[in-house]
């Protein structure tokens, strides 16, 4: 027995190292992004890749950016989409899912068989642009919130969950005078948080990366995503946009900034909400909520 719990001792320590490392390779980068953003701009472009402490703090990449101009209508777009757009496919997948869960639903194969069509064929692009323009969607935040407004692979996982859900309670929920309203509100989401938790996090995340289609359905720099901002700045290099060309004309101190650490302070603005998220998402999956439910 001793050498057995040796070899697992010995296995349980690789494998924590093992993905200790991994997870280095992971926070490292980003700590060292927050780290040049907020040292001083005289300093930050000396610093190397695998440094995470600031040197001598400065706040003056974040004030520039966050003093531009379209910022916060970018943000603000993102989390309107984020959170409306979320919301509707929550909404949406729970209901479609608990409905394809019911064992005396009418054509339930033929459904299941339509969304998976749906699901591997997707018709493309410039259909789905005539359809946004034919609604008169362009130029609407609107246009981004109600495309893909269920994911069938979403839909899926969600429905393995409602079919975990032990048949003894939702029969007993029905003897006591459950509609199918409060079967599923009262039993079925809290039995199923961590599945809802997931799905949410999922469509949470998508929505906050929103950049393809904000880019080609809204035009105005007003209502856009923050994402495409993000890509104005950081791929395509427009300093002037965020500088101001009269700034760099006069080569005063916003031009003598380090522009990296400018781009890092605006990566990091981005990846804030996402990563206030996931603590709130992974409380979920701490314990099984259906455990000693059923009496066999």
């Amino acid at each position: 027995m001793s050498g057995i719990r040796k070899k697992l001792s010995f296995y349980q320590i690789t494998l924590m190292v093992f993905f200790f490392i991994i997870t280095l390779t992971m926070i490292v980068p980003l700590l060292n992004i927050l780290a040049v953003s907020l040292s001083d701009p005289s300093i930050s472009p000396t610093m190397g890749g695998l440094e995470i402490i600031p040197k001598k703090i400065n706040f003056i990449n974040y004030r520039v950016v966050l003093s531009h101009p379209v910022l916060f209508s970018s943000l603000f777009s993102s989390v309107f989409i984020t959170v409306i757009g979320t919301l509707l496919n929550v909404v949406l997948t729970v209901t479609a899912a608990y409905v394809l869960t019911r064992p005396n639903l009418i054509f339930k194969k033929v459904l299941m068989v339509f969304l998976i069509i749906m699901m591997l064929f997707d018709p493309g692009l410039v259909p789905e642009y005539l359809v946004i323009q034919k609604l008169g969607l362009m130029g609407s935040r609107w246009s981004v919130i109600l495309v893909n407004a269920v994911n069938v692979y979403y839909l899926i996982i969600l429905m393995r969950f409602f079919n975990e859900v032990p048949m003894e309670i939702i029969e007993a929920a029905k003897i006591d005078g459950c509609g199918h309203i409060k079967l599923l509100t009262k039993i079925m989401l809290p039995l199923t948080k961590a599945g809802v938790a997931t799905i949410t996090m999922f469509y949470a995340v998508i929505r906050w990366n929103e950049y393809f289609k904000a880019s080609i359905y809204i035009g105005a720099a007003n209502k856009t995503t923050l994402q495409v901002i993000l890509r104005q700045f950081i791929v395509n290099d427009d300093l002037t946009s965020l500088i101001g060309a009269q700034n760099l004309l006069n080569y005063n101190e916003l031009a003598k900034l380090d522009y990296t650490a400018l781009k890092y302070a605006t990566i990091v603005i981005a990846i804030i909400p996402i990563l206030i998220l996931y603590p709130l998402v992974l409380k979920y999956y701490a314990s099984d909520v259906m455990a000693g439910g059923v009496k066999q």
